[in-house]
C-alpha cells in the first residue's frame, strides 16, 4: 500500500536494526511505552503524537530526536535541496559573524532596509527556501551594519534554518541575535532573541528551554510597560509552557499558559496581524500553542475542542494557520475514526503553508498511517494526492 521508506517509523526500525538487532520489546520497555505501540509506529500504522515520546524512544536508541526525524540530513524534497543549496554559506556566515570580523557590505542602508523588510515578508508566508537564498549576504551586510538591524537578521535565520530542519545551525543564529541584542540595549529585542534561543534548542533539551524562558522573563519584567516587551514576555511564556509540557512539568506549564492568557487578554490580537516582529502575540495566539500543549499532553479532544474557538486567519503568519490545521488534523486522526475530516485539515495545512507542511515528518507520518488504515479499502483521491504531493507513493 504504502512505498516510503523515510517514516519516522522505518528510522526507528533501522536505529533499532543497528543496535544489535534490538528487539521492539526492549526497545518499548527502555522508552517507556508498550511494545504493541512500537509495532504499530514502524508499521507506519500509528504515528507519535508527542514529544516526550520521541525524546525516549531516541534516548532508549541512542541517537538524537533529529535522526529520528531526518531533518536536515535526508534529499529528495524540493524544497529542502533548494534550501541545502544555501545552507552552508549562512553557516559559514554565522561563523564568520561570531568570529567578530566584519566586512564592507555591499548594500546602501536603503537596500539593506529593503532586504530585511524583504526576507521579514518570505518569513510570514513561510517561503523559507527563499529567504535562505538570501541569508548569506544579508547576514554579512547586516553585520557590518550592527545594531538592530543584526538582531532582526539573525532572528530571521534562526527561524529559517529552525524550519528547514537545521535546529543546531538555528541556535548559532541565535546566539548571535542574543549578542547583538545585547549591545542595543533595548529590552524588546532581546526579549525576541532570547525567544528564539529557547525555540531553536534541541527537543531533547526541553528543560533548559524553560530554564532559559524563565531567566529571559525575570530579566524583562522591569521594562513591561513597554508593549512590544510585553509581546514579548507573552511569547516566552508560551515558549515555557510547552517546554514545561514536553519535560514533564503540567503544573509549570499550567502557569506559563495562565501568565501568556492574562497578558494576552490586556493587548488583545494585532491590528495588523503581525505585532512586533512578527510574532503575532495575543489571545490567538495563546490558543494555537493551548492546542500544540494538548496534543502533547495526549489530549486530543482538548485540541479539537479548543480549535472550535479561535480564528487562525486573524494572524498573518501562515505558520501559525498551518499549526492550527496540522494540531486539528493530528487530533481528528488521533481514534482513527475521523480520518476524513483529518484529511481535510491536512489539505488547509498544506495551502496555509505548503512548504513547512511539506518538510513535516509529523504530516508525513500522519498521512501515511491514514494510507494505512485505509489500505482495505479504496484509498481517497484526495488521501493520494496529497501524499504525492509529500512524496508517499501509494499502490494502486
Amino acid at each position: 500500500m504504502v512505498r516510503k521508506t523515510d517514516t519516522i517509523g522505518a528510522r526507528i526500525r533501522y536505529w533499532r536494526m543497528r543496535r544489535g538487532g534490538m528487539s521492539q520489546a526492549v526497545l518499548a520497555g527502555l522508552a517507556g511505552v508498550s511494545q504493541s505501540y512500537i509495532s504499530q509506529v514502524e508499521s507506519g500504522r500509528k504515528t507519535i503524537d508527542r514529544r516526550s515520546t520521541l525524546v525516549a524512544v531516541a534516548a532508549a536508541l541512542q541517537v538524537t530526536v533529529a535522526d529520528l526525524l531526518g531533518q536536515g540530513t535526508e534529499t529528495g524534497d524540493p524544497a529542502r535541496e533548494h534550501a541545502a543549496e544555501r545552507v552552508p554559506a549562512i553557516w559559514s556566515a554565522l561563523i564568520e559573524i561570531e568570529d567578530g570580523a566584519r566586512r564592507v557590505p555591499t548594500r546602501t542602508p536603503q537596500e539593506l532596509d529593503a532586504g530585511v523588510a524583504r526576507s521579514e515578508q518570505l518569513r510570514h508566508r513561510s517561503n523559507f527556501p527563499a529567504m535562505a537564498q538570501m541569508l548569506p549576504g544579508l547576514l554579512l551586510d547586516a553585520a557590518a551594519s550592527g545594531g538592530t538591524v543584526l538582531v532582526r537578521v539573525a532572528y530571521q535565520a534562526s527561524a529559517c534554518l529552525r524550519h528547514l530542519g537545521y535546529r543546531h545551525l538555528a541556535l548559532n543564529a541565535a546566539r548571535v541575535a542574543v549578542s547583538a541584542a545585547e549591545d542595543v540595549e533595548d529590552p524588546a529585542w532581546l526579549g525576541a532573541a532570547r525567544f528564539a534561543y529557547a525555540q531553536s534548542l534541541p527537543i531533547e533539551s526541553a528543560s533548559l528551554a524553560a530554564r532559559a524562558a524563565d531567566r529571559s522573563l525575570a530579566a524583562l519584567q522591569s521594562a513591561a510597560s513597554d508593549e512590544r516587551v510585553r509581546q514579548m514576555l507573552g511569547q516566552l511564556h508560551l515558549s515555557a509552557a510547552l517546554a514545561s509540557t514536553v519535560s514533564g512539568r503540567p503544573d509549570a506549564a499550567r502557569d506559563h499558559l495562565t501568565e501568556a492568557g492574562q497578558e494576552a487578554a490586556t493587548l488583545g490580537d494585532p491590528q495588523d496581524g503581525v505585532g512586533f516582529n512578527g510574532c503575532g502575540f495575543g489571545p490567538t495566539n495563546v490558543v494555537l500553542w493551548e492546542m500544540s500543549i494538548a496534543g502533547e499532553s495526549g489530549e486530543p479532544g482538548r485540541v479539537i475542542e479548543l480549535a472550535r474557538t479561535v480564528r487562525p486567519q486573524v494572524l498573518a503568519a501562515s505558520i501559525r494557520q498551518m499549526s492550527y490545521w496540522l494540531d486539528l488534523g493530528r487530533a481528528l486522526a488521533d481514534s482513527g475514526r475521523r480520518d476524513g475530516d483529518a484529511l481535510g485539515a491536512f489539505v488547509r495545512a498544506e495551502q496555509a503553508a505548503p512548504v513547512p507542511f511539506s518538510l513535516n515528518p509529523l504530516a508525513q507520518d500522519a498521512v501515511v498511517a491514514m494510507a494505512q488504515r485505509a489500505k482495505r479499502r479504496a484509498v481517497p483521491h484526495e488521501l493520494r494526492l496529497l501524499a504525492g504531493r509529500l512524496g508517499i507513493t501509494l499502490a494502486p
